[in-house]
């Protein structure tokens, strides 16, 4: 799936003051990803990113962004997460150099309207009404499954990506096979570490 696909769901969920519309906007775009897109295009919907932070500072992703924007839209999802896990990895002397090359790449591809959400999820600020809450029943209608099921297993796992590829690759039986696991944080966990649970 193409980043456009994406950015296009991110504006009209923001747009919509229903919250069953933006269900409804994302379920349909969480069918379209493919099993690799699943766990970047559910986080960048929530305006999270897998990699939590690609240590590049603001200044540096402000002035990325007022880049020449490209004229049509052609990065895809998953060569995004890629690029980015790449980007993250780098360390050690030179370092900050070295991200911004391959980060300045990436932004001379995405369109005027790619940028600015490409931006907006680096930086954090991405507020689109996509909140976990609203992720977890968009993925329970994607996947024909109950929320409450999303809900568990979400719960369990603490983590939204590796819920979101059990609800839409396995269904239900999938996310029963979450349970307990020792020394492994549950989301209540990590909510008392200063994360939101899902509403």
């Amino acid at each position: 799936m193409l980043l456009a696909r994406l950015v296009e769901t991110s504006e009209r969920v923001a747009a919509a003051s229903a919250r069953s519309e933006k269900i409804a906007l994302l379920a349909g775009t969480l069918l379209e990803l493919g099993p690799d897109e699943i766990a970047p295009g559910v986080l960048y919907l929530s305006g999270e990113l897998p990699q939590r932070r690609l240590g590049v500072g603001y200044a540096t992703l402000a002035e990325l962004s007022r880049s020449a924007a490209a004229d049509s839209a052609s990065l895809g999802v998953g060569e995004l997460d890629t690029s980015l896990s790449g980007i993250a990895s780098l360390a050690g002397a030179g370092s900050s150099h070295a991200r911004r090359v391959p980060l300045a790449r990436i932004f001379e591809r995405c369109t005027g309207a790619e940028q600015r959400f490409l931006h907006r999820l680096l930086v954090g600020e991405l507020r689109q009404g996509a909140l976990q809450g609203i992720m977890v029943e968009a993925l329970a209608r994607a996947a024909r499954v109950p929320p409450s099921g999303v809900r568990r297993a979400l719960m369990l796992s603490g983590s939204l990506d590796e819920t979101a590829r059990a609800s839409l690759l396995g269904g239900a039986g999938s996310l029963d096979a979450f349970r307990l696991e020792p020394l492994r944080p549950t989301l209540r966990t990590l909510y008392e570490q200063g994360l939101q649970l899902p509403s």
